[in-house]
C-alpha cells in the first residue's frame, strides 16, 4: 500500500470521481448521520483495532478513533487521493494520534490475517469489483470473533437510479446499482457465503420529497462515468440517439410520479453486520 496505486480503468474512474467530489463531500448531514449510526450499532470499545474501508473523508474512522482511544488503532483506506487528503486534514484538526489514512485498494489489502477487531465499509460496498471476493478478503483480515459492518441500500432506494434502470431496460441496458445488496436476504446470503456468522441486519426507512428538477438531475446516463460494479459502463451500448431518447423518457416518467409535495426519494438503508467465528 503506497501513494502510487496501480488501479485498473474501472477503479481509476471511481477514484477520480470521488477525488472530484472530495471538497464538497461533507456538505449536508446525511452521510455523517448514517456513518454515525454504523459506528453506533457496532458498540466499539477502547483499545480495539479498526479498519475503515473506502473511508472517504474519514467520517467513520474519525468517530471510531475517538472511541478506541490512544490504546486502540484505526486505519482508514481509500483509492481516492482527494478523499484521503480531506480525511488527513480533519484528523490533524482533531488532534487524533491513533488514526492513520492510507491510499489502498480495498480488494487487494496486504495487512496480515487476523489483524482487526472491526472492519467498516460505509456507503461504498457496491463499488467493489467483486462483492463476494471482497467480503471473503475482509473476513480473512478480521480477528476471530471480529465484526464487519457495512451499509446497503434497498432495491427501491434513490428514485433517479430506480427510474433510470426501468427506462434503460427497454434498450437492453441493465444497471446493477443496489441490486446485489437490495434486500435483507441478498445481504444475508452474501455474508453467509463469505463465511460470516451471527449476521444481523437493521433496516431503517430514510428519504424525503425532492423537487422534479432535482430528480431530473439524478439521470445516470453519462457513459463516461463509472457504473457501480460494472466495467465497461453498460451505457456504452447505446447510440447517441438512444441515449437522448432514454433521457426524455426518464424525465417523462419522473413527471408522472410528481405530487404536490414533490417526488418521494426513498432511501431505505440496511445496516448489515456479520461476525467471523471465534476459534
Amino acid at each position: 500500500m503506497n501513494n502510487n496505486l496501480d488501479l485498473d480503468d474501472y477503479k481509476q474512474q471511481v477514484a477520480d470521481m470521488y477525488s472530484h467530489r472530495s471538497a464538497n463531500y461533507d456538505t449536508g448531514d446525511w452521510h455523517p448521520r448514517i456513518a454515525h449510526h454504523l459506528v453506533e450499532y457496532a458498540h466499539l470499545r477502547p483499545g480495539q483495532q479498526v479498519l475503515d474501508i473506502a473511508t472517504g473523508t474519514g467520517m467513520v474512522a474519525l468517530e471510531a478513533a475517538q472511541i478506541v482511544g490512544i490504546e486502540g488503532r484505526v486505519m482508514g483506506i481509500d483509492i481516492s487521493t482527494g478523499m484521503i487528503e480531506q480525511a488527513k486534514r480533519k484528523a490533524k484538526t482533531l488532534g487524533l494520534g491513533s488514526i492513520e489514512f492510507l491510499l489502498a485498494d480495498a480488494e487487494a489489502l496486504n495487512f496480515p490475517e487476523n489483524s482487526f477487531d472491526y472492519i467498516f465499509c460505509s456507503s461504498a460496498l457496491i463499488w467493489m469489483s467483486d462483492l463476494l471476493d471482497a467480503l471473503r478478503h475482509w473476513h480473512q483480515l478480521l480477528k476471530p470473533g471480529g465484526l464487519l459492518g457495512f451499509h446497503a441500500f434497498a432495491d427501491n432506494a434513490f428514485v433517479g437510479g430506480v427510474v433510470a434502470q426501468r427506462v434503460l431496460e427497454k434498450y437492453g441496458v441493465s444497471l446493477l446499482f443496489n441490486k446485489p445488496t437490495g434486500t435483507i436476504e441478498k445481504c444475508h446470503n452474501l455474508l453467509k457465503q463469505a463465511g460470516f456468522v451471527e449476521i444481523d441486519i437493521k433496516t431503517e426507512q430514510d428519504g424525503g420529497y425532492i423537487s422534479l428538477e432535482r430528480a431530473k438531475g439524478m439521470w445516470t446516463g453519462n457513459s463516461l462515468a463509472p457504473a457501480p460494479g460494472q466495467h465497461p459502463n453498460p451505457l456504452l451500448q447505446l447510440s447517441s440517439d438512444q441515449h437522448t431518447q432514454a433521457r426524455v423518457e426518464f424525465e417523462a416518467e419522473l413527471e408522472t410520479i410528481q405530487t404536490e409535495q414533490g417526488i418521494w426519494n426513498d432511501i431505505t438503508i440496511f445496516y448489515t453486520f456479520g461476525r467471523k467465528a471465534a476459534e
